[in-house]
């Protein structure tokens, strides 16, 4: 099949479900109204900083760029293996019906709480005792989060060398755009595109002088492993810095990024019009878990992100110029990311020359996998006569970027977690902001430390956590409309599978890796068994919680037909 072909195809489903079935969750479920206030506009709450009414095209980029990273990357990229059918098709509908369903409510809700975030929506909503569970779940995507991003930068920098100088040269620029804009204010618009500019013409330099730390590892080193603990480190280092010194320019200029890279692949591909290399569908790949329910974890940020929900709840919402624009944000956002997702596949089962090659087994497609997309990718810009070093530098460095905002940010959550903890505790120590930094990004050196091999399992570990958080706010969300009286159906069954998709493929997950500790080649250890172990738990605590609190809500509402 031509890709340009399924590609149209796709992008006609994307259409249809924004144009009809966003329209009835707007409408029918939440109910919008162009007359409602928002929080952006509330006189005691409006403070032109974080509580600013915008306009809807601008926010939308905003909060585009806030949720598209590295991960709608990473995961169709592993998820090939099975087939890019199986794939595509979770994407599109997992998107349409679950993901897009979810970032649009959590916004929703946020904006008629006062911006509030999910944690406090689920204190208020539900019980404080659910916004425990949120944080200690928070704790953990947070935890290995920084592992598997510090693997794929340091994977990415091992194999394609000449990234190392422009994206560091990245952060460089960052930096001073940030000094100078603290001191002289005026808009960042033009000096992030310059800096972007700037960027691109470092790939030459990158080229002429890439960067090894293989002669100082040596022969028994691993780079990757090396890599990834100094990307740690720096991650430590930026999350105590203000965020208008390195957070915001950055990404200002990675937003930039989005939109180019994301554009010229779109026309590269249409352009070079390749067929797909990779099978429909793979069902036994060596040494691969099953296709079922797996499948729903390793595409996560793809289909269906919780990490979206804290992005909407958090900063989102408490811009929102009208409730109705929630809808072109909110649903239209995981839209869009959902054609990232799309492209990574494309890129994989068609710009890849050997797929078969590459895919043969589960362990060497995983580890392999980000650096694969960079290659599936680098042809479509190819395609646009670009020479091949600098089409894969180029695409590299866009997912570099991606991955290490990401653990600038996760670093920065994760050290006011741990303060948040202090607090509630009232443990004065976990507050000190260098002691809650030591506590945020130290627990994940353990993780890297143990090797590239055990990159999938913590991948499996990401996917199941951040399933499990949208999960969360999918019952937060179902409890607010059983409240209100109105229509829960389109919430209650995304759900439900959700959280049963995401609870079986733990539960497999774990008993793989048990039988297989002692065995030659083993990917797993105890420390990310006992880490799913614990990730379990909070999946049984979480689905208790649902059925005590739809108990309690039936027999409220039995109480209340008694009563009239």
């Amino acid at each position: 099949m031509p890709v340009t072909i399924a590609l149209t195809v796709l992008i006609l489903f994307y259409f249809i479900g924004y144009r009809g079935y966003s329209k009835i969750i707007a409408e029918k479920v939440f109910g919008l109204s162009s007359n409602e206030r928002t929080p952006a506009h509330d006189p005691a709450l409006r403070d032109d900083y974080d509580y600013i009414p915008t306009k809807k095209e601008i926010l939308w980029g905003h909060h585009y760029t806030s949720i598209a990273g590295a991960a709608p990357i990473i995961g169709p990229s592993v998820a090939v293996i099975w087939g890019w059918l199986p794939a595509l098709f979770w994407i599109v509908f997992g998107t349409i019906f679950i993901g897009a369903v979810h970032d649009f409510g959590a916004l929703v809700l946020s904006a008629r709480k006062d911006g509030h975030t999910m944690g406090e929506l689920a204190a208020s909503v539900i019980s404080p005792r659910v916004r425990i569970l949120f944080q200690i779940i928070i704790y953990f995507l947070v935890w290995v989060v920084l592992a598997v991003f510090a693997f794929a930068i340091g994977i990415l920098f091992h194999r394609y060398q000449a990234s190392v100088i422009p994206v560091n040269f990245e952060i460089i620029v960052a930096l001073i755009i940030g000094m100078v804009f603290r001191k002289k204010k005026g808009g960042i618009l033009i000096p992030s595109v310059i800096a972007l500019i700037a960027l691109y013409a470092m790939v030459p330099v990158g080229i002429a002088f890439p960067v090894s730390l293989e002669s100082i590892v040596g022969p028994e080193g691993n780079p990757v492993t090396v890599w990834a603990v100094i990307l740690l480190i720096y991650a430590a280092i930026a999350s105590l810095m203000p965020v208008w010194l390195l957070l915001q320019p950055r990404d200002y200029i990675n937003s930039h990024q989005l939109i180019v890279g994301l554009v010229a692949l779109i026309i590269g591909l249409i352009v070079m019009n390749p067929s797909m290399n990779a099978p429909a569908v793979n069902l036994h790949p060596e040494g691969a878990p099953p296709l079922f329910p797996i499948i729903f974890v390793t595409i996560a940020c793809g289909a269906i992100s919780g990490f979206h929900g804290l992005v909407g709840s958090g900063t989102t919402s408490k811009q929102l110029n009208k409730m109705k624009d929630a809808r072109a944000i909110g649903y239209g956002g995981m839209l869009g990311e959902g054609v990232l997702a799309m492209i990574a596949t494309l890129a994989i089962a068609a710009g890849l020359p050997d797929w078969g090659a590459e895919y043969a087994t589960w362990n060497s497609s995983g580890i392999n996998a980000i650096a694969n997309f960079v290659v599936g990718a680098g042809s479509f810009l190819e395609a646009l006569y670009l020479p091949e070093k600098w089409a894969q530098a180029f695409v590299a460095i866009l997912a570099i970027s991606f991955a290490a905002t990401s653990m600038d940010t996760g670093a920065r959550i994760q050290r006011l977690v741990v303060a948040e903890v202090g607090g509630v505790l009232k443990i004065s120590l976990l507050q000190n902001r260098y002691v809650a930094t030591l506590l945020a990004v130290g627990p994940a050196i353990p993780l890297v430390m143990a090797g590239p091999k055990v990159w999938l399992p913590l991948w499996l570990l990401f996917g199941t956590t951040n399933q499990l958080i949208g999960g969360m706010t999918l019952l937060v969300l179902f409890v607010y409309l059983y409240k209100s009286g109105r229509p829960t159906l389109h919430i209650a069954i995304p759900m439900v599978f959700l959280v049963s998709m995401t609870t079986g493929a733990m539960i497999y997950s774990i008993i793989t890796w048990i039988t297989q500790i002692g065995e030659e080649g083993a990917s797993a250890n105890w420390l990310t068994i006992v880490i799913g172990s614990a990730i379990l738990l909070l999946e049984i605590w979480m689905i208790v919680e649902a059925i005590l609190i739809v108990r309690l809500l039936q027999k409220d509402r039995a109480l209340l037909r008694n009563q009239n």
